[in-house]
């Protein structure tokens, strides 16, 4: 088939940017003819809340990328909706994951399916975001109208979709595993490459620091007595996207500035392997959550995870086998965090990781989207 792939890409960086890279080369993999169309301006830059919106690596090998579309100028959704209309992909993947841009995709997604002929599937990260603003129930019934069919990656996104659309198809496929980041290192080779002890407990928060993603209630944990004890550090590597004083403020407040490794700018892609392999787990403290691309790095890079009862993330994450679940509350982060060092869970966790991951494959994944086309086209 001929595939389109609309939103984030190299320039731009992030895991949108991977998702979708990574989705290409599944895509040509299986022997499609598969492109991306990315943005020309994807945020206006007071709207960004990081430092940068683009990579400074190198781009993506054996990808089609075309720099097309402006999220916030109207006439140029009409020119680039007429422009892949014009190329009659047999079917478009989309991701959404921000009502922010849904006057744009879904304004583009109508003008092409005029040409009668292509198909659209959304993958769905959010379909409400989890930080909500005025006017993302009527953005997100825009963007969703034209779409013929979607993919969640968590029940409680499909649940979600369901509110807005009860008709169109919709699978459960879970967020495959990010396997782009290059292969594990020893422990003791990454703690040295990134300057630490190669001696100690090292838990890692990995990401972009958000609110929701409760890094505040990590540090709390991080105060209690027990973990002071244990002398276990925690590594944060993610670009602060809020206010960084606030974070230092509790820091310091806490007194646990000498338990912690901070690498708090934007991590680049050839780094990631480098925290992955120096951690002895990952930590999500998330407040809210549907799925997690940071999860799914854990699985490739078979580091336990502990995470909380929100959203798919107990999907993901089978409590006692591949990590602990636990309750949005420090003092129950800090149980687990204990329970894992005390209890040595980390070899057998890791026994149950190997063979977990095997169902997060990007075969898999492509599969069910290309069976939801087949479902779309009556050619299953």
């Amino acid at each position: 088939m001929k595939i389109v792939i609309i939103g984030t890409a190299y320039p731009f960086k992030g895991g949108l940017a991977s998702f979708n890279e990574r989705l290409a080369y599944a895509c040509q993999k299986q022997g499609h003819d598969t492109s991306i169309v990315t943005f020309r301006l994807q945020y206006p830059d007071f709207l960004f809340p990081g430092k940068t919106q683009y990579s400074d690596e190198p781009a993506p090998e054996g990808l089609s990328i075309t720099r097309l579309i402006n999220s916030v100028n109207p006439f140029n959704w009409l020119k680039a909706g007429r422009q892949i209309r014009q190329q009659a992909p047999d079917l478009i993947l989309i991701k959404y994951w921000l009502p922010f841009m849904a006057p744009c995709f879904g304004t583009i997604l109508r003008i092409v399916k005029k040409n009668r002929h292509t198909r659209i599937i959304s993958i769905l990260d959010n379909v409400l975001p989890h930080e909500k603003r005025p006017g993302d129930t009527a953005f997100t019934r825009y963007f969703l109208r034209p779409v013929d069919a979607f993919v969640g990656m968590s029940r409680e996104v499909v649940g979600d979709l369901r509110r807005f659309e009860k008709e169109k198809p919709a699978l459960l496929a879970p967020h495959p595993v990010y396997d782009n980041y290059g292969e594990p290192l020893s422990q003791t080779e990454a703690r040295r490459m990134l300057g630490l002890p190669e001696e100690g407990r090292y838990i890692l928060f990995f990401g972009y620091i958000r609110k929701y993603k409760g890094l505040d209630l990590l540090l709390e944990a991080m105060a209690d007595s027990r973990i002071r004890e244990a002398d276990i550090r925690l590594i944060v590597a993610g670009e602060y996207y809020g206010d960084q004083d606030a974070y230092d403020a509790l820091i310091d407040k806490l007194g646990i500035r000498n338990s912690l490794c901070l690498f708090t700018g934007f991590i680049p892609n050839t780094d990631v392997r480098l925290y992955f392999s120096a951690a002895d787990c990952v930590v999500q403290p998330y407040r809210t959550a549907t799925q997690s691309g940071i999860s799914q790095i854990a699985y490739h890079y078979e580091k336990p995870m502990i995470v909380t009862r929100v959203g798919g993330l107990p999907e993901i994450v089978p409590d006692g086998k591949v990590g602990f679940v636990t309750d949005v509350d420090p003092r129950a982060i800090a149980d687990a965090i204990i329970r894992f060092y005390s209890e040595d869970r980390a070899p057998a966790f890791a026994a149950h990781l190997h063979e977990e991951k095997q169902k997060y494959g990007w075969d898999y994944f492509t599969e069910c989207l290309i069976d939801l086309y087949r479902q779309l086209t009556g050619t299953a």
